[in-house]
């Protein structure tokens, strides 16, 4: 082009599309992290690679950020950002980081509640490794397996099962814009769960780059390796390329239902009931509550026919008032859009679509119960808690059956057996100076449910992370066990020293961490 103007243009275009290799050119970053990037751009492509001085850097960095409170200036932003296409390319950026002494951390859907996968709390020198372009899945049907990338939605996961075979699926989460790797390294669980538990039990092998930049699979990395990164948490054992799961059957008919009940529709007396019946029904039925205000909305997914569930809700629980005019028949392919969206058309723009909108400021807590609340506890969130200035929303999410069944050691995650549900808190605001009242109430509410929930320790679900139970401290450029130990304990249990062991033989100098990664506790015999 012979006009500059024009060819500024282009050069501008070329970096915000992310598909042109001239923009570290016009864009150079600062000298001192020059040796880190002659590294990387010996194997890897420019136009993977954005520097903070690139005009693509903030929409790249934006683009998978869902809460809005970490996209502010405040927050540590990395130096680079890695998008890379093959494993190569994810293996040549731990070796350059370890070579030039820059972290890496690991974005697959940006789900991640606290922004650790992506944002600093501390300066700190990182680079983030961004999944988002490799997303590939193979699925198997005859063999019922398939291979996901982490940087895959499960959205994306669940709709190339459903192509392969409308009677098989995958227990994971119940959004499909959540990112694999994610999801699958903290535990993973959705509408499935009472059937078949959790994401990562049923994950039968995977790719791993380890801290030295070497690629393992199950075979290779050992028990105890893989044992950690199927629950774990993500990040401090490596970066999840890929996981070959168990696909699982369901029925070519299952049931939604969504029913209401406010307070003066004896919301409270139904609650109370469904705490002990809900984890006593049967695996292929699950009724999950969210409640909002004051009212509550039972939502239930069965592995079967309305013919064959009104009967058994009229024996099990006929307060709810269950009846055939409540079910929503369809695919389970379907379901997810449903419960998710409350529609089940347009299945391939739902669960294909990586441009989700809904970025909102957010905060996030958990807990896990064990006892029956008092009947009191429940007038008391209805009436009284979800009705407050600032109040957000409670999800419920009924354990027993398989989720319970399976020992707490055989996996990281350990919420298993004697546990009644798991309670979500969420609360959402729209605009950065709204925040006071509603984070004034998730902390206010979190306080007042002490006494009702688990204990020795307070239990919390890792993939919930909430950076208020703890964080690591780093000592001579390694996090602490000690320190480590007081949130992780909380998410992990009994486990959490087989974590921090296996953490101290794979990456004993605490290469892949944040401030709540396991921390390497190292054995001498």
């Amino acid at each position: 082009m012979a006009n500059s103007r024009a060819f500024a243009l282009v050069l501008l275009f070329c970096a915000l599309a992310s598909s042109c290799q001239v923009a570290f050119s016009y864009f150079p970053p600062p000298a001192a992290k020059e040796d880190f990037l002659g590294c990387l751009v010996k194997e890897i492509p420019p136009r993977l690679l954005y520097a903070k001085s690139s005009p693509a850097y903030p929409s790249v960095l934006g683009q998978t950020i869902r809460n809005s409170r970490w996209s502010s200036p405040d927050n540590v932003k990395p130096l680079y950002i890695i998008t890379p296409t093959n494993v190569s390319h994810i293996q040549s950026a731990v070796v350059c980081g370890r070579r030039h002494s820059v972290r890496i951390r690991v974005r697959s859907g940006g789900h991640d509640y606290e922004g650790l996968s992506y944002r600093s709390l501390q300066p700190e020198t990182f680079a983030v490794v961004d999944l988002n372009k490799m997303r590939a899945v193979w699925v198997d049907g005859k063999a019922r397996t398939a291979w996901v990338d982490s940087g895959a939605q499960l959205g994306e996961l669940y709709y190339a099962i459903y192509k392969a075979s409308p009677t098989l699926a995958f227990p994971a989460g119940v959004c499909p814009t959540i990112g694999v790797g994610g999801n699958f390294a903290g535990g993973g669980f959705g509408m499935l769960l009472r059937k078949y538990g959790i994401a990562a039990e049923n994950v039968i092998d995977v790719k791993l780059v380890d801290a030295n930049g070497k690629l393992h699979d199950k075979k290779s990395m050992g028990d105890d390796h893989f044992w950690a990164v199927r629950g774990g948490g993500g990040e401090s054992f490596g970066i999840v390329v890929a996981w070959q799961v168990k696909l699982l059957p369901v029925p070519p008919t299952v049931t939604i239902f969504k029913i209401s009940k406010t307070v003066s529709e004896g919301a409270v007396d139904i609650i109370n009931k469904w705490q002990v019946v809900a984890p006593q029904l049967p695996a292929d039925l699950m009724i999950r509550i969210i409640a909002q205000g004051p009212k509550a909305t039972f939502e239930a997914m069965y592995l079967g026919t309305c013919k064959t569930l009104t009967p058994l809700m009229s024996s099990k629980f006929p307060e709810l008032g269950m009846n055939p005019s409540h079910c929503n028949e369809m695919s389970w392919i379907q379901s997810i859009p449903f419960v998710h969206l409350g529609h089940r058309d347009a299945l391939e723009d739902d669960l294909l679509n990586r441009n989700n909108s809904f970025k909102p400021f957010a905060e996030y807590k958990s807990d896990y119960v064990y006892q029956p609340f008092p009947k009191t506890v429940w007038e008391q969130i209805l009436n009284t808690w979800l009705v407050k200035p600032g109040a957000g929303i409670m999800i419920f999410d009924p354990y027993g059956a398989t989720i319970s069944a399976t020992p707490e050691s055989a996996t990281p995650f350990p919420h298993r057996k004697g546990v009644l549900f798991n309670i979500q808190y969420v609360n959402y605001w729209f605009a950065p100076g709204a925040a006071a009242a509603p984070l004034s109430w998730s902390k206010d509410i979190y306080n007042y449910m002490e006494p009702y929930v688990s204990k020795n320790p307070r239990q919390a679900y890792a993939n919930y992370r909430d950076i208020d139970l703890g964080r690591n401290e780093v000592v001579n450029d390694v996090s602490t066990y000690a320190s480590g130990k007081v949130w992780g304990q909380k998410y992990f249990k009994g486990n959490f020293e087989r974590l921090a062991i296996t953490k101290g033989k794979v990456d004993p100098t605490d290469y892949f961490r944040n401030e709540q990664s396991i921390p390497p506790l190292i054995k001498k015999y």
